[in-house]
């Protein structure tokens, strides 16, 4: 009797999980285990955030600047830079922020002299979380529609120029026995994303770098926490969507995790000391897992859906709908 009642407790327990998981959980199981981010691994600590003139980077900069961190803020749009700058002092008056507007696609001899820059600053403190978050993506389209054009825009910025700067970074960190990148990823670099091929390979080509980077450099006092985030709902987009009247009713109900949990999500992973995290809603996270670990039946799921989600987003629908899944529809 008491055995059937400890199953049945157990039974229990796992069915709320299992709920929990599929309905509320927004990141992956050891990520939203953790606590809070831990403001004395930041607190004075210079961060750089590329892309910080807008988007989850902009987000990313306020929340570093509450815990305490000196900021350096690089994109190519310096006006952006100083609205940003002048958001964070105003909310927090003491903080140290510099601006440092760079373009990753402008090559090794330009970042060279960024690099040199960014370590000089805060009396020549050096840079202890690099932050690489700049990226570049295309409307989706199909993986043959891709020209060379794009190939090589995307590249340039999400893979060559993170690539190099950290390069040029990581000597100077190495010097000093400490330092920690924190590379935005995306669930585009751990699982398929039809429509999204070139983006998918950029971010695949960056989680196979850092991956490499850190098993190298772990000894040496380098840290790497790379993130994946999935749809997010970003401040651009929200606005976006509450000003179009042609968003048809099921991409309104496209569940998204906002900006700001996917930026306190990310500074729990990195003052955490993850290696790698997840965030996002079902049924994307599901994937993520299937993929990982029974990786036939995760690619099978995608093979179903691929052809689907071209056709939802030519549509301008819901790309990441359990309907993809489900339907029995198949592709025009």
């Amino acid at each position: 009797m008491l055995l059937l009642l400890f199953f049945s407790v157990l039974a229990a327990v796992a069915a709320f999980l299992l709920f929990k998981f599929a309905t509320v959980v927004d990141g992956d199981l050891t990520l939203v285990s953790r606590g809070p981010p831990l403001r004395e691994r930041v607190d004075g600590k210079v961060v750089w955030i590329t892309g910080a003139s807008r988007g989850i980077g902009e987000v990313l900069a306020m929340h570093f600047a509450n815990l305490g961190a000196k900021l350096i803020l690089s994109a190519r749009n310096k006006d952006a830079l100083a609205r940003v700058k002048k958001n964070i002092l105003s909310k927090n008056p003491d903080s140290r922020v510099e601006m440092l507007p760079m373009d990753l696609s402008a090559g090794e001899e330009s970042l060279k002299e960024v690099v040199h820059v960014a370590e000089s600053f805060f009396s020549n403190a050096g840079v202890d979380y690099m932050v690489h978050n700049a990226a570049f993506e295309r409307p989706k389209r199909r993986a043959l529609e891709e020209s060379e054009e794009g190939l090589k825009a995307t590249l340039n910025v999400n893979v060559f120029g993170t690539i190099t700067l950290t390069r040029l970074l990581a000597p100077y960190m190495l010097d000093r026995g400490m330092g920690h990148f924190v590379v935005m990823s995306s669930a585009a670099g751990k699982v398929p994303a039809p429509g999204q091929a070139i983006y998918s390979a950029s971010k695949h080509a960056l989680n196979g770098y850092f991956a490499s980077l850190r098993s190298e450099l772990c000894t040496k006092g380098i840290k790497v926490t790379v993130i994946c985030p999935g749809p997010i709902e970003t401040l651009q987009s929200s606005a976006a969507a509450s000003s179009s009247q042609t968003h048809s009713a099921e991409q309104k109900r496209e569940k998204r995790v906002s900006v700001e949990r996917c930026v306190e999500l990310t500074i729990v992973a990195a003052t955490h000391g993850l290696k790698e995290a997840w965030i996002s809603y079902q049924p994307v996270l599901t994937v993520m897992y299937l993929v990982q670990y029974m990786p036939t039946i995760g690619y099978w799921l995608m093979d179903k859906v691929g052809a689907k989600r071209l056709d939802a987003a030519a549509k301008k629908g819901n790309t990441y709908s359990w309907s993809l899944i489900f339907s029995s529809k198949k592709s025009a």
